[in-house]
């Protein structure tokens, strides 16, 4: 069974699938149970001149790909998103042996990208096999980095300060000259620069206060991040702050250092006073020794 949430997720995985797979035979309707030889499944091309083979789909997605055509015949005006919701729903109804026809040809699929994959490995060079592994170490990463950020935002972390520029890009974005993106971006950059000082002075104190708001906002989460176990989410520099005060060698440090401050002072003062005392006492001496002339 498949959840609506991955099959969500994977609409542009199959926006990309369009174009590899055909659909040639009519498929049952889900009340219906149909032998194997009578299911014409989706053909999965697991082999190019130009590339690594690509990895065969599974029942659910085979199921997919033929309902797709069939709903769109019925209904020209529906989304991809409704297709989805619609499709999962009738495989979450299905018997195993509705399922059966799909799941095998599947498994048929992976044994023949099995066999594929190992004759393109065969035919890379070293070089090859090194980059190969470096794309997909890449890969990896930005997977990790996409799931980290939809958790944080799921667990509500607070967005970052908003610039002064990113401010005034908001609020003319829509008014901006160009059709593209970009040619907006472009032109809301130059009416940026030609401002002046005192229009930049609105922008810039709204940054400050989103910074202020960030701030607070941050600090409260963090706070919330480790009454619940969470402290892997926290910043390193609030880690680094939270060991520093922990630390009792760094209380210490810091009340040596205050002391020796206070010391430094006292001999300050101290000596500005014995420099006061001797400039007065040279001061009275001279005023004597002038009236004992006179």
């Amino acid at each position: 069974m498949a959840p609506f949430s991955v099959l969500t997720a994977s609409v542009s995985l199959l926006a990309k699938s369009f174009s590899v797979f055909s659909c040639t035979s009519t498929l049952a309707r889900c009340t219906s149970v149909l032998p194997a030889a009578y299911v014409n499944p989706v053909k999965c091309l697991t082999s190019q001149a130009s590339g690594p083979p690509k990895r065969p789909l599974n029942g659910y997605f085979r199921y997919f790909m033929e309902q797709k055509p069939i709903m769109i015949r019925q209904n020209p005006e529906i989304k991809t998103v409704d297709i989805i919701r619609k499709v999962a729903q009738q495989w979450r109804t299905m018997t195993p042996q509705q399922k059966q026809p799909f799941q095998e040809a599947s498994l048929r699929a992976r044994e023949q990208f099995k066999v594929d994959f190992q004759r393109y490995q065969a035919q890379l060079t070293p070089a090859q096999v090194q980059q190969q592994a470096l794309e997909k170490r890449q890969k990896m990463a930005k997977r990790k980095a996409i799931r980290k950020k939809r958790e944080l935002n799921s667990l509500g972390k607070p967005k970052r300060p908003r610039t002064s520029f990113n401010i005034f890009m908001s609020e003319h974005y829509e008014e901006a000259r160009g059709t593209t993106t970009q040619a907006k971006m472009k032109s809301l950059l130059e009416d940026w620069t030609i401002l002046l000082s005192h229009q930049k002075q609105v922008y810039t104190q709204l940054a400050q206060d989103d910074k202020i708001r960030y701030k607070n906002e941050i600090k409260s989460w963090e706070e919330h991040m480790v009454d619940i176990g969470r402290e892997d989410l926290i910043r390193e520099q609030t880690l680094s702050i939270k060991k520093r005060l922990a630390d009792p060698t760094h209380a210490a440090k810091k009340t040596t250092k205050k002391a020796k401050g206070k010391k430094a002072t006292a001999k300050g003062k101290s000596k500005t006073t014995r420099k006061t005392t001797k400039s007065s006492s040279a001061k009275t001496v001279r005023t004597n020794k002038t009236t004992d002339t006179k």
